[in-house]
């Protein structure tokens, strides 16, 4: 709707990753450096964690439009609440490898087969496991065992394990010992700083055309945004995304505070805190429908992993019908007070249509 109206060449505040998109922040660019240093030592395990919607998956994907095919032979697994030979038969079906009909000892040897023919032709095996945190404590085991398969002390096998918060906690358990000293480097990604959360908003508009004219921010909005949002980009994308909706409905040019504070209202109203000045307010619908944007991205990438091995669907799809049963509910928020923004915003047009006659006659008769 808005992307006409404002002369963009596309939805700049998308949610799906986008490497595009991907924005240089002091903590980013220091992941990034990480992982590119992970790559090219060849071995161990490089761990990047982050909270919900801080930009994990996005970092790999910007990765990945790095890598040489012909050199690196690259998968991602991003179905992870598995036990240890559920990941194995996962593992092997993220490298495209047969995997069915056979036991844990066939499934090793296949593995270690392709593992070294890609040696061989001098080719290194990268995994990236999303959504770490959910592996059970024996399936990071039967990870870290996937990384003892070597050629004269070379590792054949790598892996980036990408998780929230949590997973810290989870490598210093005690049992988690032997994974630590694998693990050759690590960088946990914070939100972005009040300033570095403007400098994303505008990269993301330069990327579609935007020439800071049309529209235009005004300086104290761009505090109100990172007040609403904390500099997750996940929920800078939610929300700019709903304030040039706003602009356009509203036929704005120029982004004020007093606008940013409007949509904050109108993303807040659901009875679940208050906009007054406090970011914990701001962001509650924001939370709600970040939790539900996740869950369908997660969605989206295991269909489109199951559509590329269809021998693979009985195993996931009863998995794939849990999650969409735990949708539901924040769908039903989300429509309730999607029909209650939508009510008072009729109400409101209503209301300055009726004002705008009143004050029309009332100048005729004067």
């Amino acid at each position: 709707m808005y992307i006409d109206y404002y002369g963009f060449s596309a939805k700049p505040f998308q949610l799906s990753p986008d490497p595009r998109f991907f924005f240089g922040s002091r903590v980013h660019t220091r992941a990034l450096a990480y992982l590119r240093y992970g790559l090219s030592q060849g071995e161990g395990f490089i761990v990047i964690t982050g909270g919900i919607g801080t930009g994990k998956t996005t970092l790999v994907k910007n990765l990945f439009q790095e890598l040489d095919s012909s050199q690196v032979i690259a998968a991602q697994l991003v179905t992870t609440q598995l036990e240890a030979d559920e990941l194995l038969r996962s593992v092997l079906a993220a490298f495209g490898l047969p995997y069915e009909e056979a036991g844990k000892a066939v499934l090793l040897k296949h593995f270690e087969d392709f593992l070294r023919s890609h040696a061989r032709h001098g080719r290194r095996v990268l995994l990236v496991v999303d959504e770490a945190q959910n592996l059970p404590s024996r399936s990071l085991e039967e990870l870290r065992m996937l990384s003892n398969f070597q050629i004269a002390e070379t590792p054949l096998l790598q892996s980036f394990l990408l998780g929230q918060e949590e997973f810290r906690h989870t490598l210093q358990e005690p049992g988690m010992e032997q994974l630590r000293q694998r693990v050759i480097a690590s960088c946990h990604l914070t939100p972005l700083g009040e300033t570095e959360t403007r400098d994303y908003i505008e990269h993301r508009l330069h990327v579609v055309g935007w020439q800071g004219v049309q529209p235009r921010f005004a300086a104290d909005a761009y505090p109100a945004i990172y007040r609403f949002t904390q500099g997750v980009p996940r929920l800078v994308n939610i929300f700019c995304d709903r304030l040039l909706l706003y602009g356009f409905l509203e036929e704005l040019r120029d982004f004020s505070v007093d606008a940013v504070e409007a949509v904050g209202l109108e993303m807040n109203q659901g009875g679940e805190g208050s906009t007054q000045g406090t970011a914990g307010g701001g962001r509650s619908l924001l939370r709600v429908s970040h939790a539900m944007e996740q869950r369908l991205t997660e969605l989206e990438e295991a269909m489109e992993t199951l559509l590329q091995h269809p021998e693979w669907q009985d195993a996931q799809l009863e998995r794939m019908e849990r999650r969409i049963l735990q949708l539901e509910p924040s769908v039903r928020v989300l429509r309730r007070q999607l029909a209650d923004v939508m009510r008072r915003m009729e109400d409101k047009l209503s209301e300055d249509k009726a004002a705008d006659e009143t004050k029309a006659e009332e100048q005729s008769l004067s």
